[in-house]
């Protein structure tokens, strides 16, 4: 064992016993292989997701000595990691804070605080008003809501200065990201917050991958929101297993004939550049060793089809796939028929041509940290109008807020909350120094799972009313049920990232870099 995380005195034991639970069922896996004691091991993900999140809280709040709430919830996350829930008088005082206004503790510095106020302010006044109308009438994001976020600078958050963002190029910042996400989602998780997620996985693979010419000519355009971008990776009989991807690039003059088909490309209408995942080599037997990234230029559509023909006869065709929530970008089928693509847009150059899996999985984990974002600000929203109903609403004689279960409920939900926001600024800081592609994993899990259940008991404490459109919660449902599908099923990140990780390095407790302490 390691020594014991930071944690406040009322916490520190659960927490104390919640690591040694975790490392004697990670110690009785060692050398297991995940697909063929899949259960086993999708169990201890998950664990190790909620550990670090409750290790992050624990941390944050020994920190506070004068924050009852954040000790009160780290008590409950520790608590609930250990499978030791605390007693219920400490969902009684959290819940009770709550409902009398108290704000969740955020630990945020000046700098940090004031970007989050501007865009929640934003969100409150520009996205929330259309949030319900975009959901109902499953219209698009509108023109002027871009152009709005283009203005605020929000797709360049993650791109350096250099390159027409607003990273500092000495001093990155991802927490920011993560702010303006989160604030964004709180209005809208399809109208806005996931603006950010398809320019945020093309920049971090152009970083980690393109050439210079490739940054300097396609940053720029992403960062000031002149180009929209989509991400086509999935396929109809490929999803998870990238490796198999069919859709194929073959060299002609000038650049690449692009054919196949791609599914789930959310916004790939309105968007100008397409991240496309395709196989530039092919022998079969390469699998992900044959996969390149090209950046596919067409003309932006708005609505639900769209259709277009180069000069020279490639066409590129695209439907949108009618969903039940994630409403307002549209996602998209996408089919090439030798659609041409200039040699200059295959991401590195010919060094990158076999290279494009790994540089989708460094854009993915940019991504996956986003969408931890995108969770807290749809759980944040969901915790607000269940605090809103059970001020109001009576039942037998008694408002829902004085009833013990409904106490319970609240407080989990923003121990639940809490826990993920803090596991995601800690990822934040460790994407400043290069690192956290793991972290991000994890925190994409036990976010989007966190979601879920905060967004159904929120719906739940509604009652029938929270089954009626006419309250949000019931597009927070359907919002958050996407959340551990998109940018890594919870399976898939359980399986092949997270218990593959975890056990290959002896030693080391889940989540052990996003536990360290951060600058």
């Amino acid at each position: 064992m390691t020594d014991a995380s930071p944690a406040p005195p009322e916490a520190s034991a659960s927490l104390q016993a919640a690591e040694q639970r975790f490392e004697q069922r990670r110690n009785a896996l060692r050398g297991a292989d995940p697909d063929r004691e899949q259960l086993a091991c999708y169990h201890l993900a998950l664990e190790a997701a909620e550990l670090a999140a409750a290790r992050a809280l624990a941390r944050f709040a020994a920190d506070q000595p004068e924050g009852a709430i954040a000790r009160a919830l780290a008590v409950i996350a520790c608590g609930e990691a250990a499978g030791e829930p605390p007693p219920t008088d400490v969902y009684d005082s959290v819940a009770v804070r709550l409902l009398d206004g108290a704000p969740l503790p955020r630990g945020l510095d000046e700098e940090h605080r004031i970007l989050r106020e501007t865009f929640r302010k934003f969100a409150d006044e520009n996205v929330a008003p259309i949030a319900e109308r975009i959901h109902r009438q499953d219209e698009l994001v509108p023109e002027s809501l871009i152009g709005e976020l283009a203005e605020l600078g929000c797709f360049g958050l993650s791109i350096p200065e250099r390159y027409g963002g607003f990273q500092d190029d000495e001093a990155p910042d991802n927490l920011g990201m993560v702010l303006v996400t989160e604030e964004l989602s709180r209005g809208s998780l399809g109208a806005a917050g996931s603006l950010i997620t398809r320019p945020e996985i093309l920049a971090k693979a152009l970083l980690k991958g393109g050439t210079e010419e490739q940054r300097e000519r396609l940053l720029p355009p992403i960062a000031s929101g002149e180009r929209m971008v989509a991400v086509c990776v999935t396929e109809p009989d490929h999803g998870s297993d990238v490796a198999g991807l069919q859709c194929s690039a073959t060299p002609t003059d000038g650049g690449w004939l692009l054919s196949g088909v791609k599914t789930w490309a959310t916004f790939a209408g309105r968007a100008e550049w397409l991240m496309v995942l395709a196989r530039t080599e092919p022998d079969p037997a390469l699998r992900h060793k044959g996969l390149s990234i090209l950046v596919v230029e067409k003309p932006a559509f708005r609505g639900h089809e769209f259709a277009f023909t180069q000069p020279e006869g490639g066409r590129i065709e695209g439907r949108a796939i009618p969903t039940i929530g994630y409403r307002g970008m549209h996602s998209f089928e996408v089919a090439f028929d030798r659609y041409f693509v200039p040699a200059n847009n295959l991401v590195g150059g010919e060094a990158g041509r076999g290279r494009g899996f790994y540089l989708q999985m460094a854009g993915f984990a940019g991504g996956r940290l986003q969408t931890a974002a995108r969770a807290n600000g749809l759980m944040e929203a969901a915790l607000e109008q269940a605090l809103r109903y059970c001020r109001e609403r009576k039942v037998f004689g008694r408002l829902l807020g004085e009833q013990p279960l409904s106490r319970y409920k609240l407080a989990r939900m923003a121990a639940l909350l809490t826990g993920a926001r803090r596991l995601s600024y800690d990822v934040a800081r460790l994407f400043d120094r290069g690192e956290g592609a793991m972290e991000a994993s994890l925190v994409k899990l036990q976010a989007s799972r966190a979601a879920e259940w905060v967004c159904r008991e929120a719906m739940q404490l509604h009652g029938g009313m929270g089954y009626a459109e006419e309250y949000a919660v019931s597009r927070y449902f359907v919002d958050a049920r996407v959340l551990p599908i998109f940018e890594g099923a919870e399976e898939v990140l359980a399986l092949k990232v997270i218990a593959r990780t975890l056990l290959r390095e002896p030693g080391e407790r889940a989540g052990a870099h996003a536990g360290r302490r951060t600058p």
